[in-house]
């Protein structure tokens, strides 16, 4: 078994979340607004021009889900019941901090839990319309888009100007680069990250609340890396490289994606929402902040779409750009909308570009590991053959 090699000064997602929480107290003593957020689809920019701050709420790990279980179904994604079961017992300190939560209706199971959130923090919902294409589709979002400026200035009391707007529109987008540009380590061929930093690092950077110095601190390691490459990794072999597709990995980074590393390949990309999918397409700094701001959010490639034809010419790109000899799909379990799209998933993979697919349904207990080992060793060892 490989170990995985990571930076000296590597900071674990746990320590990131523990550090996180002190920041985040320090914040609201100095009274910070702090808003709550859950989704790719989130308008950070508007929350960025409102002089608060947005903090992650997804919840990640099993210990919440028994709680969440006393009102939602157990056979509910776990993503779900674990944000709602960390919120519903004060577990959270993001939850606990935050004066209120934006959130939008990716799913039924979220919509349906945001109703139950609600009775525990002011929550403002954004109804998404069901397909990015549809007729309306971008004046429906754009008054969602609207509705949550006029629900911070009436919430807070305060004004967010058009030049807060623009200004906050070209600190994200350069945030956007800086992460993208981070992500992009991994096209190099041999990698000199592994994926469980990739992924780590951006998930635990979603806990630094200055946006410069997040900015800083990727600019950097992307700088070290790349001049890692060009020391160490250049002409080397290669191990077998993997995308990874479907669902948030954020609950199960350990018992998959640290799995595949340890038993032989390398990940190198997420087409998933924990990868580059919102990072590649800027917001227009030149149009109507809130018409731009409308349009970017909207062209999303989540599966929650329909049709959502925008993640099969992703996921295509990111196949030849990475070099990825297969693909392996995360399924959270009670996900319908990705789970009922993999079987298109894997038709694009296996066919259209020709590399092996792996499709991993799982949750966030422990009691899967061994089967998810077997099955990623025996897809390793096609992958070597």
């Amino acid at each position: 078994m490989e170990e995985i090699k990571l930076p000296k000064d590597f900071v674990t997602y746990p320590e990131a979340r523990k550090k996180a929480f002190l920041s985040l107290k320090k914040l609201k003593e100095e009274g910070r607004r702090i808003v709550g957020v859950f989704c790719t689809y989130t308008p950070w920019e508007l929350i960025e021009a409102a002089d608060a701050v947005a903090v992650v709420l997804c919840g990640i790990g099993e210990e919440n889900i028994p709680a969440a279980e006393k009102r939602l179904p157990k056979n509910l994604c776990p993503l779900i019941k674990a944000s709602y079961g960390s919120a519903a017992t004060d577990r959270c300190p993001f939850f606990y901090f935050s004066d209120m939560v934006l959130a939008e209706t990716t799913c039924d199971g979220k919509k349906k839990m945001y109703e139950l959130m609600g009775e525990l923090k002011h929550c403002h919902i954004m109804q998404l319309p069901p397909g990015a294409g549809g007729k309306g589709a971008l004046e429906f979002w754009k008054a969602e888009v609207e509705s949550v400026k006029e629900d911070l200035e009436d919430f807070y009391g305060i004004k967010i100007t058009e030049e807060k707007l623009r200004a906050a529109i070209r600190l994200r987008n350069r945030e956007r680069k800086a992460i993208l540009d981070f992500y992009e380590v991994g096209r190099l061929k041999p990698t000199p990250i592994s994926g469980y930093e990739l992924n780590t690092v951006v998930t635990s950077n979603d806990y630094a609340f200055d946006i410069e110095e997040k900015i800083k601190y990727l600019e950097q390691r992307t700088r070290e890396l790349t001049d890692l490459y060009e020391k160490e990794y250049k002409g080397k072999k290669s191990r077998p490289r993997i995308l990874i597709t479907g669902c948030p990995t954020h609950g199960v980074i350990d018992k998959v994606i640290r799995r595949i590393e340890e038993l032989g390949a390398d990940v190198v990309g997420f087409e998933n929402c924990c990868g580059p999918r919102e990072k590649k397409d800027p917001i227009d700094e030149e149009k109507d902040p809130i018409t731009a701001i409308a349009e970017k959010y909207l062209r999303v490639n989540c599966s929650v779409m329909s049709p959502n034809p925008g993640r099969f010419k992703a996921m295509g790109e990111q196949i030849d750009e990475y070099q990825a000899d297969g693909v392996i799909e995360v399924l959270l379990q009670a996900c319908h909308t990705f789970a009922i799209e993999s079987d298109a998933v894997k038709r694009f993979v296996t066919e259209e570009k020709d590399i092996p697919y792996l499709a991993i349904t799982t949750d966030y207990s422990m009691t899967d590991q061994g089967q998810i080992d077997t099955r990623i060793g025996a897809f390793i060892e096609l992958l070597d053959s």
